[in-house]
């Protein structure tokens, strides 16, 4: 997929698709796109009706899609985006397949309002409407584990014992370098990969782009780097807390405001102590504001929040700092001549959220503050913890389960609306039942506990 200095993709044409597909002896095309909980849906067409789809897209039955829509009005049709072709480096010889993102419409021709790219796409004219070009680059966490004969994964058999930037093994430095090429190959450019903090977990660094290019960049990630793991027998895992014994996974995002004509980082003032144009002020404090309405969206899972509060620099408060890593928004350090590359860390989402859905809110949000004009409140900093304690119980703090989040969401018209009526309702309905089904659950904890004492 051709990127731009901007990093942006760049339009492709028919012929040009069609060219590198007979140039890359490609036999088949995956069209890929997203129920509204983010799991990546695929249909598969051999190569001759590439033209076709392009002309025309394919006609598909939506019932079945979650969130999509009754059998009644189920008809849909896949647009690809022709900038988002990339060969998937893991087919080869007979079985070669490229792959196209695709855009949901309806027969009539109008996007599909419970299309999560749609829902971002949307957002994104909203920012452009205002002379805004939101920009995001994320930090994808995961764990790695050893699976059985049937390919089951064994949690408790982690053979990696690498902390922190450590230097595993060279078994593992192989999967690293394996994943990365991958991800190379499909077009999706990383800053670094480290091993993290848990035994068993790792981070990839995306380079800053467009916020559409990011979220394809998440979708096709999240494929490509369970592909690479299945085949050195491993199972990648991005669920935000698969162990009570380590730290959970997070999908920290940078993100900052451009000038949709110069594409200048509208964030950026050297005269500001932090270094935060009027623009970045409002933003963040948009975030703030929103930040516990977006959890619900960004932090989607019941198992989400056994990481938010609980997990190693996971946060709680809803606050803002520079140095305090422990902030829900922070403010990263950026060298002197280097201010372009100011930017704000929002570190609630993790990487089990639907990306689109995920950076729609994200944005609005911060839209919003920007409209309002909305007060930034002072930083939470360690430093004035460790004088002024009292000051946390002022503090907002975040959703300590979904289902106090999915409260928030339903009072929060902002995150609502940045949804759409048609996903928002949709999303809720799931929600809620996924926590009903969780709490209707016996756990091992409560059997241990309970069974024998009373």
């Amino acid at each position: 997929m051709p990127l731009d200095d901007n990093r942006q993709y760049i339009p492709m044409q028919k012929q040009d698709v069609l060219a590198q597909a007979e140039a890359a002896h490609v036999r088949f095309i995956a069209l890929w796109f997203t129920d509204i909980m983010g799991i990546v849906k695929n249909i598969m067409v051999p190569v001759q009706q590439l033209e076709r789809v392009i002309d025309s897209g394919l006609h598909f039955d939506g019932s079945s899609i979650e969130g999509f829509a009754r059998v009644a009005e189920s008809d849909m049709v896949l647009v690809p985006d022709l900038a988002t072709f990339t060969v998937l480096p893991w087919t080869t010889g007979e079985d070669k397949t490229a792959r196209l993102v695709c855009s949901v419409y309806t027969t009539q021709g109008e996007p599909f309002i419970g299309d999560p790219r749609s829902v971002l796409l949307r957002a994104l004219r909203q920012a452009q409407d205002m002379g805004f070009v939101y920009k995001t680059g994320m930090e994808l966490e995961f764990f790695l584990f050893p699976t059985d004969a049937q390919g089951k994964p064994l949690l408790h058999a982690v053979r990696d014992q690498a902390g922190y930037f450590d230097v595993s093994d060279e078994d593992l430095q192989c999967v690293h370098r394996r994943m990365l090429g991958t991800l190379s190959e499909m077009g999706i450019r990383v800053d670094s990969a480290h091993s993290e903090s848990g035994f068993g977990q790792h981070e990839i660094d995306f380079q800053y782009n467009d916020a559409l290019v990011s979220a394809d960049n998440v979708l096709t990630a999240r494929v490509a780097l369970r592909t690479v793991a299945q085949q050195y027998g491993l199972h990648c895992t991005f669920m935000p807390r698969p162990l009570a014994t380590m730290p959970g996974s997070g999908m920290h995002t940078h993100q900052s405001l451009h000038d949709y004509k110069t594409h200048d980082n509208l964030f950026v003032d050297k005269t500001h102590e932090y270094g935060l144009s009027e623009v970045a002020r409002h933003f963040l404090a948009g975030q703030l504001a929103h930040a516990r309405a977006m959890s619900a969206v960004l932090a989607p899972l019941v198992n989400s929040y056994k990481r938010l509060g609980t997990s190693f620099e996971a946060p709680v408060y809803v606050t803002w700092a520079h140095i305090n890593r422990g902030a829900l928004i922070r403010v990263p350090s950026v060298a002197k001549g280097k201010e372009a590359h100011t930017r704000l860390e929002l570190r609630c989402p993790d990487p089990s959220a639907n990306p689109y859905l995920a950076k729609a809110v994200m944005l609005l949000a911060g839209l919003d503050g920007i409209q309002r004009q909305l007060e930034l409140p002072e930083p939470l900093e360690e430093t004035l913890l460790t004088r002024n304690r009292g000051r946390l119980r002022q503090v907002e703090v975040l959703p300590t389960s979904l289902a106090e989040a999915l409260d928030a969401l339903m009072g929060d018209d902002v995150v609502l609306g940045a949804l759409g009526a048609y996903v928002s309702d949709r999303y809720l309905a799931a929600k809620r039942q996924e926590v009903d089904d969780y709490n209707g659950q016996v756990t091992a904890w409560e059997l241990e506990r309970y069974l024998t004492r009373f």
